[in-house]
């Protein structure tokens, strides 16, 4: 009987269908059907035999990723610097609080333009204006070091500097992008809150603690289950372009590590197997801290 009422309802809204038809079809052309390709971790795969040809390999590129020297240097890399960033999440959070409390419209609208602005410079500028002010010969910081007649460091070859260069530059970048929707979350609170908290004595701050706080919770809980669901996926483009000898014990993380093994040494089943690795790590990640806030917040993705 339900199966009648589907097949009813699909009839009586057939365009709407059909106009979905398109989008459903490019879904799985371009996003199922090409995670058959993940069995060749699990095969010693050659080109010239294909995916189905390649004699089966079992876990033996998972246990050769697990005792190899990378293994503990890439997950190590990878997450301080998720560790880091998501230490850093409330930063749009309160940057949409602090806009909110702005009077003055024109200069909301000019403050608000300008830090949007840094999101649509593309990862290949920005690592270039990075290099360029980090210079310790001609750029910024090199000529702010030698007015004291010091010798300025080379932050893009430190190690160690390079999840803070990498985090908070990402910060600087995204910051005002990533406030539009906790702005837009605010925006939607009832005018009539503020005015009876403003009859009742309530200063900036207590509205802001028990009125704007209280409204962004779901839309952060939502985007922090998000940011936790890929926890292991640092960029790639980024974190290649930054690299350099000398900073390689620090900047080498999964996904530049995949890259490098599976299109520069053509090792395709080594680096399919780690990758597999990373993507099921985010999946569990994913569905216990979402099973953890719906149980002890009710809020969840699902």
């Amino acid at each position: 009987m339900s199966l009648q009422r589907a097949l009813a309802r699909i009839g009586r809204n057939w365009g709407l269908y059909l106009l979905l038809l398109p989008a459903v079809t490019l879904l799985i052309c371009f996003t199922y059907k090409p995670m058959y390709g993940v069995v060749i971790a699990f095969k010693d795969f050659s080109p010239a035999l294909g995916i189905s040809g390649s004699p089966w390999a079992g876990l033996k590129y998972f246990e050769k990723y697990f005792h190899s020297y990378q293994f503990a240097v890439t997950i190590k890399n990878t997450l301080v610097i998720s560790l880091y960033s998501f230490v850093l999440f409330p930063i749009p959070i309160i940057f949409a609080l602090l806009v909110n409390q702005m009077r003055q419209n024109y200069f909301k609208r000019v403050f608000q333009t300008v830090t949007y602005m840094p999101h649509f410079i593309s990862t290949v500028v920005m690592v270039g204006l990075m290099m360029i002010l980090l210079s310790p010969g001609n750029g910024l910081i090199g000529h702010l070091y030698g007015l004291f007649g010091a010798e300025a460091p080379n932050v893009m070859g430190s190690a160690g500097l390079f999840s803070s260069v990498y985090v908070w530059s990402d910060v600087w970048q995204h910051t005002g992008w990533d406030s539009i929707i906790y702005i837009a979350a605010l925006s939607a609170v009832d005018p009539s809150l503020y005015e009876a908290a403003t009859v009742d004595g309530a200063s900036r701050w207590q509205k802001i603690r028990y009125i704007d706080i209280p409204m962004l919770i779901p839309t952060a809980i939502t985007l922090l289950i998000l940011r936790v669901g890929g926890l292991l996926g640092v960029g790639f483009e980024k974190a290649y372009l930054m690299q350099n000898n000398l900073n390689i014990s620090g900047s080498e993380v999964i996904s530049t590590y995949v890259y490098k093994i599976g299109l520069l040494s053509a090792q395709y089943s080594f680096s399919s197997a780690i990758n597999l690795f990373n993507t099921i790590i985010n999946f569990v990640l994913l569905i216990l801290v979402n099973w953890v806030s719906r149980r002890y917040s009710g809020q969840s993705l699902w």
